[in-house]
């Protein structure tokens, strides 16, 4: 059963998080992992939404993901990513 990762970001610096843009692709793909959404254009139909960013992750199963998520790969996205922004990971499934 396929898992999702669910992530909202707040971006504050473009340039460093272009960077970031640049190796996620290469870090999920080892892993089974897949874009459903980048970046879309999001508008509230109920509640509120306060993100720059929403990134849609799909995954072969929870513990692909979650081996993802780990990886020396995207470890050193990740550090690149808390430089130039902040954001919520949720698994699903």
């Amino acid at each position: 059963m396929s898992a999702f990762v669910l992530v909202e970001v707040d971006i504050y610096d473009n340039e460093v998080y272009d960077e970031y843009k640049k190796l996620t692709p290469g870090s999920i793909e080892p892993f089974g992992g897949k874009f459903v959404i980048r970046g879309l254009p999001v508008e509230a139909l109920e509640g509120e939404w306060k993100h720059d960013r929403l990134v849609l992750l799909e995954f072969p199963d929870r513990q692909k993901a979650l081996d993802w998520y780990h990886s020396e790969a995207y470890k050193k996205a990740r550090e690149i990513r808390a430089k130039g922004s902040s954001a919520n990971f949720f698994i699903v499934g």
